[in-house]
């Protein structure tokens, strides 16, 4: 990675999450106080040519490959097919959909060298790091990076929402999800990984576009029952946490795309809006 894609941002006081939550059961509430280190972290999420780089030196095999499918959003897709899951009609199991066929067997990447790489998983994305002589942010150096200095801005721009008009800030679905996408802020899917005006540290896409993977595992800091019961899943499902939100985002549906929002995955998890951006030890 070039060192001028890398951003060093000095220690120092900050903390995790908010005092305006809005998905309390996803344990972005209370704030959490903690110092860093000095830390870089990439202006951009990884690219699918930076990841095909990593690939032809080392040969690695990515999970979805291992595996032998990934899931990919249904309206990327010409002709929709494959197994869907409970609850999620919105996305297919696809037979063959990797980092390098992101929507199966005759998708390449090809042309989409500067858009994020996706069916990464976690276990992948920490290979990458490894070979990139980088490692994956933790929450607490993603949230500083993404406020770009701010106590506690909502959003890598500041407080102003994002609406489906006017107000394009990110790549995040505009219209009604899943029927129906405007397409207001130019992409139905991925958007380069440089598209939309950085944030005061030079970070582009902190929230939408893909899903990225931090280091640690997902858990919720709550004695509540239900917050007990959501980390017993994630320990059994060996869960990571994610920031940032994605394409696939609106408020009505996953308001997610705010800083303090987080999700868990299985580290296998591999779909068509997971991706990654680095972090440097300082």
């Amino acid at each position: 990675m070039e060192q001028n894609d890398i951003v060093w941002i000095e220690g120092g006081a900050s903390h995790v999450g908010t005092s305006r939550p809005e998905l309390k059961a996803d344990g972005e509430y209370p704030i959490r106080r903690t110092r860093l280190k000095r830390f870089g972290i990439s202006r951009y999420a990884v690219t699918n040519a930076q990841f095909a780089a990593f690939v032809r030196e080392t040969g690695y095999r990515t999970e979805a490959e291992e595996i032998g499918w990934s899931f990919v959003f249904r309206g990327l897709m010409p002709e929709p097919s494959g197994p869907q899951p409970e609850g999620l009609p919105w996305w297919s199991g696809v037979d063959g959909a990797t980092w390098d066929h992101p929507l199966g067997p005759g998708s390449d990447w090809r042309g989409l060298e500067n858009h994020p790489a996706t069916h990464v998983s976690h276990n992948d994305a920490a290979a990458y790091a490894h070979w990139a002589g980088g490692r994956l942010p933790s929450e607490a150096e993603w949230e500083h990076a993404a406020r770009g200095g701010s106590h506690e801005a909502r959003y890598p721009w500041g407080d102003a929402e994002p609406d489906d008009d006017a107000a394009i800030y990110c790549n995040i679905w505009q219209g009604t999800f899943p029927i129906r996408n405007t397409e207001k802020d130019g992409y139905y899917g991925t958007a380069p990984v440089d598209s939309f005006a950085p944030n005061a540290f030079g970070l582009h896409n902190m929230s939408g576009n893909v899903w990225e993977w931090c280091a640690e595992r997902f858990v919720v800091r709550s004695v509540s029952r239900a917050g007990k019961a959501r980390n017993r899943e994630a320990r059994q499902q060996k869960e990571y946490l994610m920031k940032g939100g994605s394409f696939l985002c609106h408020r009505s549906y996953c308001w997610r795309y705010r800083i303090a929002a987080r999700i868990g995955r299985a580290a296998d998890t591999s779909t068509s809006h997971c991706g990654f951006r680095l972090a440097f030890d300082g």
